[in-house]
């Protein structure tokens, strides 16, 4: 029986979610599955992938062939890599320990880089936010000294107004003398 690691779509229209599975190939997609080794969520950045590396190696070693994207994620968590080491152990060009050794390096290099962009994307959303208040407050200033000198001019219009009602009176308190 040919056995595949693949994808089984979840989710609804628009925000796919992944259940990663060893299956039969002749299965269908969303279909009948041997064993579910982990999920994959794409919605996120970054893309959130829980894995059972141990179960996801333990089919390798067993003749499972991944698709293209589940490979790409099996790499992307180790699985390959721990997959080629179990294989050097095998033929005895290493130790268990120097296996491990070499693959909790890996681990812990690769968790670094997940950090570092986890941090410059909140920085980067952080400075967009900020721009987007600096440009907020201007357009809020703005707004405000044109309220302003409309009102001073409305009020200069006033006093003019005013002004010249006062005039007026005057001048027919001033014909009516005459």
């Amino acid at each position: 029986m040919p056995v595949k690691i693949r994808l089984q779509r979840h989710g609804k229209k628009g925000k796919p979610f992944y259940w990663i599975v060893a299956a039969d190939s002749r299965a269908k997609r969303d279909g009948k599955y041997l064993e579910k080794i982990g999920v994959y969520n794409p919605n996120l950045n970054p893309a959130i992938i829980d894995l059972n590396v141990d179960d996801a190696v333990k089919w390798l070693q067993n003749g499972a062939q991944p698709t293209d994207t589940a490979r790409a994620i099996l790499s992307y968590k180790g699985a390959l890599l721990k997959n080629h080491l179990l294989g050097g152990v095998r033929k005895g060009a290493l130790t268990e320990e120097q296996a491990e050794e070499k693959f909790q390096a890996w681990l812990t290099e690769k968790e670094n880089a997940i950090n570092a962009k986890k941090d410059s994307l909140t920085k980067a959303k952080d400075a967009a936010k900020a721009k987007a208040l600096e440009a907020e407050k201007e357009v809020n200033a703005k707004r405000e000294a044109e309220a302003k000198a409309a009102e001073e001019e409305a009020e200069a219009a006033a006093k003019a107004a005013e002004a010249s009602a006062e005039e007026a009176t005057e001048e027919e308190a001033t014909k009516e003398e005459e």
